[in-house]
């Protein structure tokens, strides 16, 4: 895809949902009316008797990574794929697009917007009118599915931004103030505890619906269950998001999730919480990655299990095709940042949509959001931060969440877990020493340490746990950025104009330009709410302390 040719369609002032649902938003995406807004037809009011108006649920859950497009990816390109993929080490572009670009730092208000747009557009467009609907009233656990879905979306927004609007949103303002990271996060908990009420009332009563919810449910088919796990392991990761800002919350909401009274978490690789591909829509990461060859295995993920031997390199990427000495039959990633030229680059290594006798990927492969290996990676921090109802050691819940993610993959674990000797590669690139690292990124192992300092085990666990939750790069990043792990490549080339880092890297997105065109005074009132007050990529969010 050619983002700079095929730019159209600028759209600015938009409201949504009755009146006003938020701020103007605009976005540089192709075919923007046709793929980027509700396409159920439904319109505000009252759920009608066929119930046709549940569909914007559906919407909702294909938005949290958007492929609500209808076959056309660019969305989520720019939403998350040339942004947080890159930034958390799964990805990088062998496509230049422009000399300076997300993946250098110099970034592009085009793309910076996407996120916020859908968010606002698809994500909360969507509940509102299914609330103003009367299904909170009249269908509370289904509502309960709802505002999960609106948690997990806009969860994402918030960790990519900051302060966003979030607690007037649907009140029918002209514009929304925007809320602190601080206060999203308590409304997110206070969302959850009357989601998971609601969900165990249902379960405990057994009572039957009047309509068939799997149709509009492409995440857990209707099972009520399945959502009360994942909306507690919902927020045994948010609570993890802040247990360096605010310990004494993040342990109260995190054991409140591992408590077994209410409900349980994800244990399981049968409850992952995944989108499914229906009708004529595809996986946007397998179509930038095998269509359009726009993205490539990031040098990072690529380093770590070639270093590890780990058989899961098979499963997430193909072997390199470049007819090249040396590399063609390998695995090889591209380092974030470098020059790129696509002739050269798009023979390195990709998705595993080729290689073997099944590939892992295809254009119908569900979109992952939480896998079962990332809650005992969670399990297994709560356990070294010592909260209640983890469910064992800290030890056995981080080999557990191996030997899931392996499950999960289908290979075998056999002598991973013993290993104490393998470390991550270095890497060189073989059509650019300048891209070559200085050495290797971590000398982290695998094989389990007790007697060692806690921040050594973290390291450990949250490398683990980046290995198991590829390929999605969101939550990723977002766990660099609160833990300083896994040690990642820096940026080759930062064009941020010393706005960002090279070692500390990218720490969040710019707010959207048309928010500064539409809606200065009030985006200006969101910037005074970030740590420090400047709107660029070098700032951290409330729960990035850089501890």
């Amino acid at each position: 895809m050619k983002l700079y040719n095929k730019m159209k369609r600028y759209r600015s002032g938009l409201l949504v949902a009755t009146a006003a649902l938020v701020t103007g938003m605009s976005a540089c995406t192709k075919n923007f009316e046709r793929y980027n807004t509700d396409n159920t037809g439904v319109t505000d009011g009252q759920l009608g008797p066929d119930f046709n108006s549940l569909g914007l649920l559906k919407t909702a859950e294909m938005s949290i990574l958007n492929f609500s497009g209808g076959g056309d990816p660019n969305s989520y390109q720019v939403q998350q794929n040339l942004n947080a993929d890159c930034f958390s080490g799964y990805f990088m572009t062998p496509n230049p697009f422009s000399s300076s670009n997300n993946t250098n730092y110099g970034l592009v208000p085009g793309w910076n917007g996407e996120a916020y747009k859908v968010g606002y557009l698809n994500v909360m467009s969507s509940v509102v009118k299914l609330k103003n609907s009367g299904l909170d009233k009249n269908y509370p656990a289904v509502w309960a599915v709802a505002q999960i879905v609106q948690i997990t979306a806009m969860s994402r927004v918030t960790d990519i931004y900051g302060p966003i609007p979030y607690s007037r949103v649907g009140e029918g303002l002209s514009t929304v103030p925007y809320d602190s990271q601080q206060d999203i996060y308590k409304q997110f908990f206070a969302q959850l505890d009357n989601a998971t009420a609601s969900l165990r009332a249902q379960i405990s009563s057994g009572a039957t619906l009047p309509f068939d919810f799997s149709t509009f449910d492409v995440v857990y088919n209707g099972n009520f269950s399945q959502w009360l796990r994942f909306a507690n392991s919902l927020r045994l990761r948010l609570a993890m998001h802040i247990s360096k800002v605010d310990p004494a919350t993040a342990k109260t909401e995190g054991e409140k999730a591992l408590n077994p009274a209410n409900g349980g978490v994800i244990t399981d690789n049968a409850d992952a919480m995944t989108v499914k591909i229906t009708g004529d829509f595809t996986n946007p990461l397998v179509f930038i990655a095998k269509n359009w060859a726009d993205i490539r295995i990031g040098a990072s993920i690529q380093c770590y299990l070639s270093g590890y031997k780990d058989p899961r390199i098979s499963r997430y990427m193909d072997k390199a095709t470049d007819p090249a000495t040396g590399l063609k039959g390998t695995y090889k990633g591209i380092r974030i940042g470098s020059l790129v030229d696509k002739s050269k680059y798009q023979t390195y290594s990709s998705l595993n949509t080729d290689d073997g006798t099944s590939p892992a990927f295809t254009l119908k492969t569900p979109m992952q959001v939480m896998t079962a290996a990332e809650v005992y990676f969670l399990r297994a921090e709560a356990a070294l931060k010592g909260w209640s109802n983890a469910g064992g050691s800290v030890q056995q819940l981080y080999e557990q969440g191996i030997t899931t993610s392996m499950a999960q993959w289908q290979v075998s674990a056999s002598g991973y877990i013993a290993d104490d000797k393998s470390t991550p590669d270095a890497y060189t690139d073989p059509k650019n020493a300048a891209n070559n690292s200085s050495g290797k990124p971590s000398t982290i192992t695998i094989k389990w340490e007790e007697g060692v300092a806690d921040d050594r085990k973290l390291e450990r666990i949250i490398t683990q746990k980046w290995i198991a939750m590829f390929p999605e790069g969101q939550e990723a990043w977002t766990e660099f950025r609160r833990t300083g792990y896994p040690k990642l490549f820096p940026v080759v080339n930062n064009n941020s104009g010393n706005t960002i880092s090279t070692s500390v890297q990218i720490r969040r997105l710019p707010f959207p330009q048309n928010e500064y065109s539409t809606n200065p005074a009030t985006v200006a009132a969101g910037v005074q709410l970030l740590s420090t007050p400047a709107d660029n990529g070098g700032t951290r969010l409330w729960w990035d302390t850089g501890k």
